[in-house]
C-alpha cells in the first residue's frame, strides 16, 4: 500500500504524524470516549491500494464491504452513500492532454467517519498534498473535521475542470476554422473531440446530486454555516462546467452537420465542373467526329476510284475525274450541312 500522506489533526492543527498506519489506528483507538469539541481526526491518503490492504483497513475503521470492494475495482459514477456512520464518495477528477485531445479522468474514493477519512486515488493525478496545505493553512475551516477535507477534495476537482473547458473550447475554435477552410480530415477529429466531451459529461453531471445532497444536510446546520457557503461555491462552479460540456456537445454536433453540409456542397460543385468538362469534351468529340466523317467521304471516293480496275467506267470516261472530284465536294459538303444544322460544328 502506498501511505501518500498520514497525519491526525486536533482543532484544526496536525497533531501528529504516526510512521505507520497501525500507529494511526492505535491513536484513533485510544481517542475513543474524548469530548466531541476536540473535532480530532486522521486523515490516511492511499494511492493504488490492493484488496487485502483496503480489507484490513475496512476491518480497523469498520468500512461498509460494498463501498470497500467499490474502491478496489475502480470504474464508479460520482456518488454519495451512507452506511449508517460511514459515508463514501467518488469523485472522478480530469484533466486534459492538449496534444493529443484527450480528456483523462482519474478517481478519488473518500471514506468518512466520525473521527476519521480515509482518500483513495487510483492516479496520480491530481495529487492531493495542495488540499492539506490549503486547510492545514485554515484551522478554522480544518476544525470542521472530515467534512472539511471532503469540500477541500470537491474544490480541487471542479478546480481542475476548468482548464479542460478551456482546452475544449480552444480545439473546438479550431474546429470551426477548419470546417470553413475545407479540410477533409476535420470530420474524424470533431467526432473524437465529441466523445471527449461526454467523457467529461459523465464525470461531472453526476457530481450535481452529491452536492445537492451535501447542500441539503447542511442547509439547517448553522455550525456549518462556512461548510455550507463553500459547497455551494463548489456546486456553481460545477453547474457552470455542465453546462459548458452540454453547449460543447451540442456545438460539435451543430459543426459537425454543417461540416456535412459543405462536404455536399464541395461536392455538387466538384459534380457540377465535371459535368461541365464532361459536356464541354463532348462537344469537342463531335466536332473532332464531324470533320472526321467529312474527311472520310473523299478519301473513301479516292480510294474506290484508285482500286484501278478494268471495268470501271469512271475511269476511262472524260469527265470521270471532275467527277469524282464534284462528288467529293458535294458529299462533303452535304455532310457539312447536316452536322452544322445539328449544332456539331
Amino acid at each position: 500500500m502506498t501511505v501518500v500522506d498520514n497525519a491526525v489533526y486536533v482543532r484544526g492543527a496536525r497533531e501528529s504524524e504516526p510512521d505507520s498506519l497501525d500507529r494511526t489506528l492505535a491513536l484513533l483507538h485510544d481517542r475513543e470516549g474524548t469530548p466531541q469539541d476536540d473535532e480530532g481526526f486522521a486523515w490516511i491518503g492511499l494511492l493504488r491500494p490492493d484488496a487485502d490492504e483496503l480489507d484490513r483497513l475496512s476491518r480497523e475503521l469498520s468500512l461498509p464491504s460494498l463501498a470497500v470492494e467499490d474502491a478496489v475495482l475502480a470504474h464508479q459514477r460520482p456518488k454519495l452513500e451512507r452506511y449508517d456512520d460511514v459515508e463514501f464518495v467518488v469523485l472522478r477528477p480530469a484533466w486534459y492532454v492538449d496534444e493529443e485531445e484527450d480528456v483523462q479522468v482519474g478517481e478519488i474514493h473518500l471514506f468518512l467517519g466520525h473521527d476519521f477519512v480515509v482518500t483513495v486515488r487510483h492516479a496520480e493525478t491530481p495529487e492531493l498534498s495542495s488540499v492539506r496545505s490549503r486547510l492545514e493553512a485554515d484551522p478554522e475551516l480544518l476544525a470542521q473535521g472530515p467534512r472539511a477535507v471532503l469540500y477541500a477534495v470537491l474544490d480541487r476537482v471542479v478546480d481542475d475542470y476548468r482548464p479542460v473547458v478551456l482546452g475544449l473550447r480552444d480545439d473546438i475554435d479550431q474546429i470551426e476554422t477548419q470546417v470553413f477552410g475545407g479540410d477533409p480530415s476535420v470530420s474524424r477529429r470533431i467526432y473524437q473531440l465529441s466523445r471527449e466531451v461526454i467523457e467529461l459529461q459523465r464525470a461531472v453531471d453526476p457530481l450535481r446530486e452529491v452536492l445537492d445532497g451535501l447542500l441539503a444536510e447542511y442547509a439547517d446546520d448553522p455550525e456549518r454555516i462556512e461548510l455550507h457557503r463553500g459547497l455551494r461555491d463548489v456546486a456553481d462552479h460545477t453547474a457552470q462546467v455542465s453546462e459548458s460540456a452540454d453547449n460543447f456537445r451540442q456545438l460539435l454536433g451543430n459543426i459537425l452537420q454543417v461540416n456535412a453540409a459543405l462536404v455536399g456542397q464541395r461536392q455538387n460543385e466538384e459534380m457540377r465542373r465535371l459535368s461541365e468538362t464532361s459536356l464541354a469534351q463532348g462537344e469537342e468529340v463531335k466536332k473532332i467526329s464531324s470533320w472526321a466523317a467529312i474527311l472520310f467521304t473523299p478519301s473513301l471516293i479516292g480510294a474506290i476510284y484508285g482500286m484501278n480496275f478494268e471495268n470501271m467506267p469512271e475511269l476511262g470516261w472524260h469527265l470521270g475525274y471532275p467527277f469524282a472530284l464534284g462528288l467529293m465536294v458535294l458529299v462533303s459538303l452535304t455532310l457539312y450541312l447536316v452536322f452544322r444544322k445539328r449544332g456539331w460544328l
